[in-house]
């Protein structure tokens, strides 16, 4: 049975062609075909002998990912629903921005953290998205923009945010291995420091992370008491805040250079008040960290009110003036298409 040859990463790509008994070099044009030049088919491979495009052809396959529906916001964000193989389906967004552009890209069928103020959450976890479907919602986009310049100053696709559907250190092989295929700088070339994931706090994996990963962290963080983290992020009542943060100490230690980002969704009257706020700063007070307040995105049948922009901006004026701390206030994008922080679930 033949595989998708985007499941493959570069060294297993290299011993396919040793198998073979050709030269290794193979394995460095058919890489920058894939991923360079963005081809889509094996028949275009114009500097591969006929012979050995037909052994490629015999062991792997090409494919696209199948769009089931797509929707375009008034600010320009989109959104697909792709239809993976076996039916299952997941969203990617594409936010454009004037000099940066952005994938929000899934790494799993559903979600088993059940969050309670994300969509997804109110889905069951299927199951993990393989390489192949992880790096087929970047090659799909790029396809549909037309973005193979080589120019990295004309790229229209720029960072790329693990904060789709789904937890991605819970399928950590898949996304590791996705992500070093994106960073590959013979390949997609995405920098390191455009390339965020995100995650619920997955203890034992941020430890791997570290040591495994340079790209940038981010914690949907949410909460600063227990408490109220227990029914916002359920998976705190297996680690608890306390826990958490002595392992993002374990990580800050080995990554000096990075910024954590602790993401922190906006909700009136559960986690918008000042003693949120000052027990927020006591906690985040000792990391190199950015809290990025987000804005409650509503979906149907969810259970929060949105705090107010006053409340928002009073909240982040306590971080900044009194806890000495960055914060900022993203700007939900794609919400009348339910594409923002939160909105995402198969359709």
């Amino acid at each position: 049975m033949k595989e998708n040859i985007y499941n493959l990463s570069f060294s297993e790509l290299k011993s396919f062609f040793i198998g073979l008994e050709e030269k290794t070099f193979r394995a460095d044009q058919l890489w920058n075909w894939l991923y360079v030049k963005g081809i889509n088919e094996f028949s275009g491979l114009n500097n591969i002998s006929k012979n050995i495009i037909n052994k490629i052809n015999d062991k792997y396959y090409l494919s696209e990912l199948k769009v089931s529906k797509t929707l375009l916001s008034k600010d320009g964000t989109r959104k697909w629903l792709f239809e993976l193989e076996d039916g299952k389906e997941i969203e990617t967004v594409y936010i454009p921005d004037k000099n940066r552009g952005t994938i929000c890209v899934s790494s799993q069928v559903g979600c088993s953290l059940a969050c309670s103020f994300c969509h997804t959450g109110t889905m069951k976890f299927s199951r993990n998205l393989r390489t192949s479907e992880i790096l087929g919602q970047v090659i799909y986009v790029k396809n549909f923009l037309k973005d193979w310049n080589k120019n990295s100053d004309k790229k229209k696709i720029t960072n790329i945010v693990f904060m789709g559907m789904g937890e991605p250190l819970l399928n950590y092989d898949n996304v590791i291995k996705s992500i070093n295929v994106l960073t590959d700088e013979k390949g997609l070339a995405f920098s390191k420091r455009k390339v965020t994931l995100s995650t619920s706090g997955v203890v034992p994996r941020i430890l791997d992370f570290k040591e495994d990963s340079d790209v940038n962290l981010a914690v949907s963080f949410h909460a600063a008491f227990d408490e109220v983290r227990n029914i916002l992020v359920p998976i705190n009542k297996k680690w608890s805040i306390d826990h958490l943060l002595e392992v993002l100490k374990e990580y800050s230690k080995k990554k000096k250079h990075k910024r954590i980002t602790f993401e922190y969704v906006m909700l009136e009257g559960i986690n918008d008040s000042i003693n949120d706020a000052k027990e927020l700063v006591k906690l985040i007070k000792p990391f190199k960290a950015k809290i990025n307040l987000i804005p409650f995105n509503p979906w149907p049948g969810s259970n929060y009110n949105a705090s107010s922009p006053n409340q928002v901006n009073i909240f982040k004026k306590f971080i900044l003036e009194e806890g000495k701390l960055l914060a900022t206030v993203r700007l939900p994008r794609g919400d009348d298409v339910l594409a923002a922080c939160g909105q995402l679930k198969s359709f």
